[in-house]
């Protein structure tokens, strides 16, 4: 499935820009989701698992994401889910209350205990509990998954100077920066504060040096937003009539457009951003915002 590139006129400025719309690949499984979830899925099929588990938090994309996916390609799913005091407000919370619907079964962790969800004996305790499964990480990065996300940048894409990404687990990035030409540069915009990230680039994607970091675009770590983001995902949705979230792509698009202003990429350069989906968490994202009476995300035509 190939997504497209939507052009953004620019005012004053000889800087060429366009997004790639990877968000419209599926309603329910967008972005760099559909990237990661589809070779993981082959994968289950052949190995005959028919049960899918994976991590995420409350209002994970990932975890609405697979959900969907197991429903659509006949799989249970089995959500383990950071936050004990969460299993009393599914229905409160917009994620969960989809994952649900499409037939997730939860298993709701304390912070704690979830810090250790990688570790072997926890994931036997988690078979000895469910039985047989296929088991994805926490945001779908694995071998796999940068497989899938190296078929995000096209034949179309060749002439772009700077590939721009937003950071999560670093698995979407490091499937574009291994199949980017050596002349791009990649530009990674991390959603959450840390430094790991190049750790885990040199681990999905060794050899390459075509990357760099922006870190000062995280608005204070993962899942904060602040009144300056809201009024610019507001105002660029309705110039250009393109929806961003506010946990990865709008952060990127908000430090890409700054880095613009500041004049850091040379003259005529030729910026190509990756929407890599998120859109389901905005509903949730306003709740937050308005339980805080803080201005909300209003996307309207």
């Amino acid at each position: 499935m190939k997504s497209i590139n939507q052009y953004i006129q620019l005012d004053n400025s000889t800087i060429t820009l366009a997004i790639k719309r990877e968000d419209l690949l599926h309603t329910h499984i967008s972005g760099n989701k559909y990237r990661k979830l589809k070779y993981n899925l082959i994968h289950a099929k052949e190995e005959n698992k028919d049960t899918l588990l994976t991590f995420g938090g409350a209002y994970s994309n990932h975890i609405a994401a697979l959900a969907y996916a197991g429903k659509l390609h006949n799989f249970k799913t089995i959500g383990v889910i950071r936050g004990d005091e969460l299993v009393s407000k599914i229905n409160e919370n917009p994620t969960l209350k989809f994952a649900q619907e499409c037939g997730m079964k939860f298993k709701f962790e304390t912070r704690e205990k979830y810090r250790v969800k990688e570790d072997s004996d926890y994931i036997m305790s988690l078979r000895n509990e469910f039985g047989d499964f296929y088991l994805v990480p926490e945001g779908g990065t694995n071998e796999l998954a940068i497989k899938g996300c190296l078929e995000i940048l096209t034949k179309d894409d060749l002439d772009f100077d700077f590939i721009c990404c937003a950071i999560g687990t670093s698995g979407t990035i490091s499937g574009i920066i291994k199949s980017a030409k050596t002349n791009q540069t990649i530009l990674g915009f991390p959603s959450l504060k840390g430094t790991f990230f190049d750790k885990e680039i040199h681990k999905f994607a060794p050899n390459h040096s075509n990357w760099k970091i922006s870190s000062d675009y995280h608005f204070g770590g993962y899942g904060k937003v602040t009144p300056e983001l809201v009024d610019f995902l507001n105002k660029f949705y309705s110039k250009y009539k393109i929806p961003l979230d506010p946990i990865y792509t709008g952060k990127m698009v908000f430090g890409v457009i700054d880095l613009i202003k500041k004049n850091y990429f040379p003259e005529n350069s030729k910026i190509l951003v990756i929407h890599t989906g998120g859109l389901q968490g905005i509903e949730g994202m306003n709740l937050k915002l308005k339980e805080n009476n803080l201005p909300q995300i209003e996307f309207y035509d």
